[in-house]
C-alpha cells in the first residue's frame, strides 16, 4: 500500500504529500530489518497500567495496578517470532519519539480477549496507559481509539479543549494532552488490523514531518504485528 492509498483509505486524502512520507518509510524499514531480540524479554511482554475508574470508563494515571499487564497469554506465549515482532515495534516507536519529540506513541492490535474483541497495546513510549480498548460501539462513543479501530477512519485533533467544547467525545487518560493523532492499520489485503495512537501536550502538533513519520509507521507496523 502506498502512502497515497493509505491516506485515501483512512479518509485523509489531502493531508500531506506522499513524497514527505517516503524517506521516513525507507529509513524505518531498514531499522526494522536490523532489529534484534533483546536478551531480557520482560519489558517486551509486560508493562505497568493505571487503575481504572468507575465502570472502567476512565483510567487513573497516578494510581498504577499492583501487577503489570502481561501480553503473553493474549499473544500465545513468548515465542521467538513474537518477541522479534514486539522488539521491532518498540524500536520503531522509540525512534519516532526521539526524532519528533512526540509525548506519547503506541501501537495497538485488534485481537480477541476475554471480554470480546479489543485493541491491545503491543508497544508504546510515554506514560502508563490502559492496555485494552474494547471494540464496541458503546465504548467508541467516547474513545477515539475504539472509534478508529471500528471504522478505519483516521482522526487528528489539533486542540483537545476545543474539540471537547464542540461536543467531541474524548477519553481522557492524561489531562495535559492537547493534540492527538489516531490512525488505522491495514493488512495487505485491506483488513483493519489495529491502530496507532499519538498524543502531545502541544496544540497543532501532528502536522508536516511529525505526521509523515507516523504515516510511515502506519504502513510498516502491520508487517510486524504478531500472528
Amino acid at each position: 500500500m502506498t502512502p497515497a492509498d493509505y491516506l485515501a483509505r483512512s479518509g485523509l486524502p489531502d493531508l500531506l504529500p506522499e513524497a514527505l512520507v517516503q524517506p521516513h518509510l525507507a529509513a524505518y524499514a531498514e531499522l526494522a530489518e536490523t532489529t534484534r531480540v533483546p536478551t531480557v524479554l520482560d519489558n517486551l511482554y509486560r508493562y505497568k497500567v493505571p487503575e481504572l475508574g468507575e465502570n472502567g470508563a476512565c483510567s487513573l494515571p497516578d494510581q498504577l495496578q499492583a501487577e503489570p499487564y502481561d501480553l503473553a497469554p493474549t499473544l500465545g506465549g513468548e515465542t521467538v517470532e513474537t518477541s522479534h515482532r514486539l522488539a521491532v515495534l518498540k524500536r520503531l516507536i522509540d525512534q519516532i519519539v526521539v526524532e519528533s519529540g512526540c509525548g506519547w506513541l503506541g501501537v495497538y492490535q485488534a485481537r480477541k480477549v476475554a471480554d470480546g474483541r479489543a485493541l491491545v497495546k503491543l508497544a508504546y513510549a510515554g506514560k502508563p496507559s490502559r492496555a485494552e480498548f474494547p471494540l464496541t460501539e458503546a465504548f467508541a462513543e467516547y474513545s477515539n481509539n475504539s472509534a478508529v479501530g471500528l471504522s478505519g477512519r483516521g482522526r487528528i485533533i489539533d486542540n483537545v479543549d476545543s474539540y471537547v467544547a464542540e461536543g467531541g467525545a474524548y477519553y481522557t487518560c492524561d489531562a495535559e494532552v492537547q493534540s492527538e493523532a489516531c490512525l488505522p492499520l491495514y493488512a495487505e489485503d485491506g483488513r483493519l488490523v489495529g491502530i496507532i495512537d499519538a498524543e502531545d501536550a502541544r496544540r497543532d502538533f501532528f502536522r508536516g514531518e511529525v505526521l509523515a513519520r507516523l504515516l510511515a509507521l502506519c504502513l510498516l507496523a502491520p508487517n510486524w504485528l504478531p500472528d
